[in-house]
């Protein structure tokens, strides 16, 4: 039968394991270090596994594929002592989904909006303010790294976004309050990280409203290439909105 089914490009795939985590008929499975549909009958085509995914290697496709079979799933799921875990896991995530607009997967990877005490949280009670620094933190969403942020989330309507090179927040002592304060944090390091960050960057810009992008680099030679990314995902946006470059020395001053 012609039906909805994912598809996973696994040139793009890092074989990081959150789809198949992501997928509660258990129809994916890592073979060889890539993410591979192994059980077409177990792939409801709802897609579960698909927002998770760090770098935007699922997408759907229709094609001749055999009907989704549930009751195998079940029996499945049963054989491994999950079903009822497998239930409760559901309910779980649709809460969560609806409180965070969050993606599945793994805590590391699974995308939502943070709320300080001092942006006016009033699940924080008093006692539990007095506890806190006076110096909150001013990550407004996690993850926050750039290979793992989604391209698209509710977070980024209307954002400004900060692109730093890691260390810039080791180096300069108050990157809270100057540059993470009300910025989508994207953190990375082009000489560590595999890949460029080119391809993500342009995505998340042209495919949403971003409203600003400030770039924080080390003065180190291989910074440029975080700087390099971002300037050219801009420019491939095809959107004009306002940018800046700073530069941090390495013993914590702004250079420009």
């Amino acid at each position: 039968m012609i039906r909805k089914i994912i598809k996973i490009d696994e040139e793009k795939c890092n074989g990081c394991g959150i789809c198949a985590n992501a997928c509660h008929e258990g129809a994916i499975d890592i073979v060889n270090g890539k993410a591979k549909l192994v059980r077409e009958n177990f792939c409801d085509g709802f897609g579960d596994c698909l927002p998770g995914c760090p770098m935007g290697a699922i997408s759907f496709e229709e094609r001749e594929a055999p009907a989704y079979d549930e009751a195998a799933v079940k029996a499945a799921q049963e054989k491994n002592g999950l079903g009822k875990d497998m239930h409760q896991c559901e309910n779980r995530i649709m809460v969560e989904m609806e409180q965070h607009a969050a993606g599945h997967g793994c805590p590391g990877s699974r995308f939502m909006e943070l709320q300080s005490a001092s942006q006016g949280n009033d699940d924080f009670g008093q006692d539990m303010i007095s506890r806190m620094s006076s110096h909150p933190s001013r990550l407004m969403q996690w993850p926050c790294q750039i290979k793992l942020l989604p391209t698209q989330a509710g977070f980024y309507n209307g954002a400004k976004l900060l692109i730093a090179a890691d260390c810039t927040a080791y180096a300069y002592a108050n990157m809270h309050e100057e540059f993470m304060k009300g910025k989508v944090t994207m953190i990375g390091c082009p000489k560590l990280d595999e890949g460029d960050y080119t391809e993500k960057l342009t995505e998340i810009i042209a495919n949403n409203d971003i409203a600003g992008v400030t770039i924080v680099r080390m003065e180190v030679p291989c910074c440029g290439g975080l700087q390099r990314a971002a300037e050219n995902a801009i420019k491939n946006s095809g959107k004009f909105i306002p940018w800046q470059v700073v530069t941090i020395s390495r013993n914590g001053e702004v250079l420009d």
